[in-house]
């Protein structure tokens, strides 16, 4: 876990996101629904959807220099001064506290850049995710009844929230760029 760190997406990320893909079944979801099993596709949603912009930024968490998953910060509003984050790791990037250190990167980013709240979800039935958002200093704030919908199921959302009031949480961030 030494040489993990947080940088902007590449094209040349294509094949690790690609391979993401194809090796992390539910993925899917997190990916936006997004066929991802060519070269060509991984670089087009690494041009688009995890591309950074004013209501947006994406980093790659690259563990010996591949991407294993991404962190985000979207949703931004200037006028609340309010985002949504996210994240996501593939299977051979779990279990070592990577997505917790990128989460509380980009929530240092957001709260350096200006913003107050900060707000994510997650399926109930995905403890992990859970204690990630638990980790990273976002406080559990209520579950929201079939919130989302995969095909024909829906799924309850724990949402947490983090204020830049709240203390910070004891965790060291990846290191690395969070800048756009």
């Amino acid at each position: 876990m030494g040489d993990a760190i947080l940088r902007a997406w590449a094209l040349a990320d294509a094949p690790a996101l690609r391979d993401a893909f194809l090796t992390t079944p539910d993925l899917v979801t997190q990916l936006r629904g997004a066929d991802l099993s060519s070269i060509a596709a991984a670089e087009a949603h690494i041009a688009g959807p995890l591309a950074s912009d004013d209501a947006h930024r994406a980093w790659a968490i690259v563990d010996g220099g591949v991407a294993v998953g991404s962190v985000g910060v979207s949703a931004i509003d200037r006028r609340h001064d309010t985002a949504w984050l996210h994240y996501w790791l593939t299977g051979s990037g779990r279990g070592r506290g990577l997505a917790t250190r990128a989460l509380v990167g980009a929530a240092t980013w957001a709260f350096a850049d200006g913003l107050f709240r900060l707000e994510l979800g997650h399926r109930v039935e995905n403890p992990a995710s859970c204690r990630v958002a638990t980790r990273a200093g976002f406080a559990a704030e209520g579950i929201e009844r079939a919130k989302l919908r995969y095909g024909d199921q829906r799924f309850d959302v724990e949402t947490h929230a983090r204020l830049a009031t709240d203390p910070a949480p004891a965790v060291v961030p990846l290191p690395g760029s969070v800048r756009a």
